[in-house]
């Protein structure tokens, strides 16, 4: 394919060139045979007067065979230039087209550490900085794909081989098929289902295709009704839980309550696994810049600078020998980015280092203006006080 290529891109040059010589040639000839016989006999006249007829049928032979000859050597010297343009220009195109080429093959096959020479500024160089983008792209791609994959075909193996122990000890009569038995398989069973459920609401939302019930609330209240939600499961642990809420007037935001107030369970239990028992966890929230701005911090065990970047993949764990059970599915701060991007916001994280506590702070659209009516996110009940 690529000596067709080669060859088709060569010739295909080559005939155009060839074109223009010719059309060249052949009008130099038409107007060297209509219009030059007759300028020449009138400067011929006008030079010497009356020119007798064999002296005229001399000159007149005299003009074709010098108008053909200088023809026959400009046509020739086209040509051979044409030839030398043709080779130098189809060795700088079709050498970069035929790397293209053989790198598209090798990434169609799976080779996705394919890349191309990139040589100087010119469309052809761009070309191939485009190509090797893509190609990067792919690769980290599949690579993801893959590492997706074992993760989950993990993920999913625990739960399934305990679901599978128990009812094959429970159909054996090796364990008494009583209400705490049942119970764990239950457990698993809900753990596996959660598993599902948590990778379809990071596809879906990644995939752009989370459907988002949008309404004005103010934040403070989604926050407190967040916060209400959590302080059992604090208080059992011993960790103080406060919020913020900075601002003389309530930041109002445009989201799905229901999806949002995920991402805010999420953080909260992140943030309480991540906290031992006397510490402190703090959520506020106030705009910056015209942005609403929401943070979960806490003083716990903090983060790596190098695990900063891949805290919100799925099934990152900063600590591989935490287990599920304690460590939570690894796909909670993956759905926490995938539904703020999909409210067209961001969020990150940020850690001054292991032992040193952790923050991830959210930044959304204000939707803001005089006079507005908005929903009211707090449940009947007294709220949280602020602190």
């Amino acid at each position: 394919m690529r000596r067709r290529l080669a060859s088709s891109l060569s010739l295909k040059l080559l005939a155009g060139q060839l074109l223009v010589v010719i059309a060249g040639a052949v009008t130099l000839l038409l107007v060297a045979v209509a219009v030059g016989p007759g300028i020449f006999h009138h400067h011929i006249e006008m030079a010497l007067g009356y020119v007798p007829a064999g002296v005229q049928r001399h000159l007149n032979m005299a003009y074709g065979d010098a108008t053909l000859i200088s023809l026959a050597v400009a046509v020739g010297a086209a040509i051979l230039l044409a030839l030398a343009l043709s080779a130098l220009i189809s060795g700088r195109v079709v050498r970069p087209v035929r790397a293209l080429a053989r790198a598209a093959e090798e990434i169609a096959r799976g080779a996705h550490h394919a890349r191309v020479p990139e040589r100087g500024s010119d469309e052809l160089a761009q070309l191939a900085r485009s190509f090797n983008e893509m190609a990067t792209s792919l690769e980290r791609a599949e690579h993801v794909r893959r590492q997706l994959l074992a993760d989950v075909a993990h993920e999913l193996r625990n739960p399934l081989a305990t679901i599978e122990s128990y009812v094959e000890a429970l159909s054996e009569g090796v364990l008494p098929a009583d209400a705490e038995n049942w119970e764990a398989v239950r457990l698993e069973t809900a753990r596996l289902n959660r598993l599902v459920n948590d990778l379809q609401k990071v596809s879906s939302a990644e995939a752009h295709q989370l459907d988002l019930s949008r309404t004005r609330v103010e934040l403070g209240a989604v926050i407190q009704d967040s916060v209400r939600a959590a302080a059992p499961a604090y208080s059992a642990k011993g960790v103080a839980l406060e919020q913020t809420i900075d601002g003389p007037s309530p930041v109002v935001v445009e989201l799905d309550q229901e999806r949002f107030s995920e991402v805010l369970a999420n953080l909260l239990a992140n943030a309480l696994r991540h906290t031992p028992t006397g510490g402190l966890v703090r959520v506020s929230a106030g705009e910056r810049a015209h942005l609403a701005e929401l943070t979960v911090a806490d003083n716990g065990e903090g983060i790596a600078p190098e695990h900063l970047e891949r805290v919100f993949e799925r099934f990152f764990r900063a600590d591989p020998a935490r287990s599920r059970s304690s460590g939570g599915s690894g796909i909670g701060l993956a759905i926490v980015r995938a539904i703020v991007e999909a409210h067209g916001g961001t969020v990150t994280a940020a850690s001054a280092g292991v032992g040193h506590g952790a923050s991830f702070t959210i930044q959304l659209p204000v939707a803001s203006h005089p006079g507005r009516r908005v929903a009211s996110a707090t449940a009947p009940g007294r709220p949280p006080r602020a602190q």
